[in-house]
């Protein structure tokens, strides 16, 4: 079976019960993308150049939602089916909030798409002085090193514009997304201090940390600026 590709829809189009059906999705999938829709559609407005992949393989332990590239566009991938574990990071979520979680959850991965439409994927700000390599590691240490503080920074940038886009969008309820989303980050494993944004989740406690700005994504940016000198 193929995998189901579809373009960014409007919010409005995803709201449809017959979606789901013409889309071939399942009931978690919908109710993942419903729960986006309105990102999702300001993705739109903003011209990034985002496809939906739905993965028909079953894939156990996948990342349920994750942003990749090809041929120039962004491809926002739910691997849903057969993945027991797709919504574990819900878990502890009352289920009158998971649809909010998944919100920000799909702002994140937006960012993501904004910075590779940007061209300024795992680039930093003119000016910032990065940690020299360390000489006496082997060469392929030193790659990997480079790699985990690059995904790092894309990483942090990202959750600050989650963050920025609930401040926007869902103002009262700031404070419960930053928790979980702190929380998600303290229980990750040692093996994934490429996903630790511990310093920038510390400069954005509060939504007043947001200064104002066109879009969220612009919003995040003087933070993050600020977060990469805590990491160095």
């Amino acid at each position: 079976m193929p995998k189901v590709i579809l373009p960014i829809l409007s919010a409005a189009l995803l709201s449809l019960p017959a979606f789901a059906a013409a889309a071939q999705l399942t009931d978690v999938e919908s109710r993942w993308l419903q729960a986006g829709a309105s990102v999702l559609a300001y993705a739109k407005q903003q011209q990034l150049p985002i496809d939906i992949i739905v993965q028909p393989q079953a894939q156990p332990g996948a990342v349920p939602l994750a942003m990749g590239f090809d041929g120039g566009r962004c491809k926002l991938v739910l691997t849903m089916r057969g993945n027991p574990a797709a919504e574990d990071v819900l878990r502890t979520v009352p289920a009158a909030q998971r649809a909010l979680m998944i919100e920000a959850m799909t702002a994140h991965e937006v960012a993501h798409c904004w910075r590779y439409a940007q061209g300024a994927w795992h680039s930093v700000p003119s000016g910032f002085q990065e940690r020299t390599a360390d000489a006496a590691q082997p060469p392929e240490i030193q790659k990997l090193t480079q790699e985990l503080r690059e995904t790092r920074r894309e990483e942090g940038f990202a959750d600050l514009v989650a963050l920025a886009w609930m401040q926007r969008s869902h103002p009262g309820q700031y404070a419960q997304v930053y928790s979980w989303l702190q929380q998600v980050r303290a229980a990750q494993p040692d093996s994934h201090v490429s996903h630790d944004t511990e310093a920038w989740l510390a400069l954005a406690s509060n939504g007043a940390a947001f200064a104002d700005g066109a879009t969220p994504f612009e919003q995040a940016r003087s933070l993050w600026k600020q977060g990469l000198q805590a990491t160095e």
